[in-house]
């Protein structure tokens, strides 16, 4: 936990996790253009490769982006690019299920595919905004990936890491 907080949620993850894309498994370079699948450089985030082939053990892993130009091939390309893919059991994002995280339709139409209750599932992102907040509205856990340190400025039931080596630990530990 950052900033000396604790959480007030158990550290065991769900059997169904979904992750963030951007700057949560890959990293969302700000000057790339286009669909990430085809930039000339694509980046997993410190730990990702580690974190996913552990929890894949023993957990669904999904991701749930808000990239409004990548298609689910282009999304899975990106993946098999860094190596990730072999991890990862589906994808949701707007051109899947048509609406952005921004909609509040959008972590239900994942729950009503996943055919599961909303507590069952762990949402992991890195924007409070775009992940956390509607996932928590929705019913969902939540981890926020805090890597900037900053302070959420309310008390969330969520667990806080600031890398996904520190996830890593805790769903071990």
């Amino acid at each position: 936990m950052s900033k000396g907080r604790k959480s007030t949620v158990a550290t065991k993850l769900t059997k169904t996790v979904l992750f963030d894309w951007g700057n949560t498994l890959m990293i969302d370079f700000p000057d790339a253009q286009g669909k990430m699948c085809d930039w000339e450089i694509v980046q997993e985030v410190s730990g990702a490769q580690a974190l996913l082939a552990e929890l894949s053990k023993h957990h669904n892993i999904y991701i749930a982006t808000n990239a409004a130009d990548s298609s689910k091939t282009d999304i899975i390309r990106a993946f098999e690019r860094v190596g990730l893919s072999q991890y990862i059991d589906g994808y949701f994002g707007k051109a899947s299920i048509g609406l952005s995280k921004y909609e509040p339709g959008f972590y239900p139409a994942i729950i009503s595919q996943l055919l599961i209750k909303p507590q069952e599932i762990t949402m992991i992102g890195d924007s409070l905004e775009k992940d956390i907040y509607p996932a928590l509205e929705a019913g969902l856990q939540a981890v926020w990936l805090n890597t900037e340190g900053a302070i959420a400025d309310t008390i969330l039931p969520i667990v806080e890491v600031q890398n996904l080596i520190e996830l890593l630990e805790l769903c071990n530990g």
